[in-house]
């Protein structure tokens, strides 16, 4: 294999060429960096978090290919992923991930502090086990939240080596919108995941997942709102929660007749809620 074609294989494998999960994962994580830093968190923290985001996001993906080798070529969507060909082998994908997780730590720990530093075992925990949650529950949606929003607390931690409260009201609304976004992902899946024997959200929620995705957004945007007020807010934030809210709709229109192609555009679309709530977090400390 030439070091092009290595190349290529590592993009495809670390989704580097999909970079919607490494943006869902950004937007919040840049929130709390903005909210805990009264709208100036110094340059070197962007830096170190924008990295962190997508190396972690990264070593996420692997890890989850690696858990899901011998099933990802059952599945429609996931058929063409690096291990399922066999285009590199088990070993190297666990090297990549060492070596992917390795520089997101030592970034870490040489630029944050001590109390950031050990979330960050935390955070590792929970990207390591996600892969292999839907193993043994219908609901590895909510680790996946938990792992994805565990950005927000390192944020805070980072800043001023607390947590307060509007860190936890950022950090379970990030929860509620993964684990709704997430099921729009799982919906695209289900056909096959049943058949394979694949344990999601979408099985679990059935005929309501799209009542139960519109619960989960609404408590989301609830702690969104709370979470304005805990950090007092201007108008400019809600604006932007309203402007998410009339996204969370169209996503609901999308999957109200539960075609693949219409869930999986719903899912993505989440970018852009993610992001008018960063956009209206800056503009509201300008």
């Amino acid at each position: 294999m030439t070091l092009t074609e290595r190349l290529k294989v590592y993009s495809a494998l670390t989704r580097f060429d999909k970079p919607i999960g490494s943006y869902l994962l950004l937007w919040p994580t840049l929130w709390a960096l903005w909210i805990a830093n009264e709208g100036i968190p110094p340059l070197s923290l962007i830096i170190v978090f924008t990295l962190g985001v997508f190396l972690t996001r990264s070593a996420g993906c692997v890890i989850n290919d690696i858990a899901d080798r011998k099933i990802d070529g059952k599945v429609k969507r996931t058929a063409n992923r690096p291990l399922a060909q066999k285009r590199i082998s088990t070993r190297e994908a666990v090297i990549l991930f060492i070596a992917l997780m390795s520089i997101a730590f030592l970034l870490v720990l040489l630029t944050t502090n001590s109390m950031t530093v050990y979330l960050s075992f935390a955070a590792l925990a929970l990207a390591f086990s996600y892969p292999f949650m839907k193993r043994f529950t219908h609901l590895p949606q909510i680790v996946l939240g938990a792992a994805f929003g565990f950005g927000i607390p390192m944020a805070f931690s980072a800043t001023n080596e607390q947590l307060p409260m509007v860190a936890w009201l950022l950090y379970f609304a990030k929860i509620a919108w993964t684990t709704a976004y997430d099921t729009m992902y799982a919906m695209v899946d289900r056909d096959d995941d049943l058949k394979i024997g694949v344990k999601s959200s979408a099985i679990l929620f059935g005929r309501f997942d799209n009542l139960i995705n519109g619960v989960l957004q609404t408590i989301a945007l609830l702690l969104l709102v709370a979470a304005g007020f805990a950090a007092q807010l201007g108008v400019v934030y809600y604006l932007g929660l309203i402007i998410m809210a009339g996204l969370f709709i169209y996503q609901q229109y999308l999957c109200k007749d539960r075609l693949r192609d219409q869930c999986f555009k719903a899912f993505l679309n989440n970018h852009y809620a993610g992001l008018v709530v960063f956009i209206a977090i800056i503009i509201n400390y300008l």
